[in-house]
């Protein structure tokens, strides 16, 4: 997961935040809530954790293809 340490326009430490915010998320919170409760008023900061993604989930799929492919061609070329 890439979850920036600070924010990326003021500078508040956001990183520690991050696994609570998910974790309330998934229980069916509400986002504002979660966020108000977390000590997160700026918008700015707001942005960094709204707008997060978790990128190797999405990554994992296209590593996984190429080294299948490499697979195949090692056992072509035996």
């Amino acid at each position: 997961m890439l979850v920036p340490v600070r924010c990326f326009t003021c500078g508040n430490l956001i990183a520690d935040k991050y696994d609570d915010y998910q974790t309330k998320l998934k229980a069916g919170e509400d986002p504002q809530k979660v966020l108000n409760d977390l000590g997160i008023s700026r918008y700015c900061c707001r942005r960094m954790l709204l707008t997060t993604v978790e990128t190797i989930q999405q990554v994992i799929p296209f590593y996984e293809s190429i080294e299948k492919r490499k697979q195949e061609v090692l056992a072509e070329l035996d």
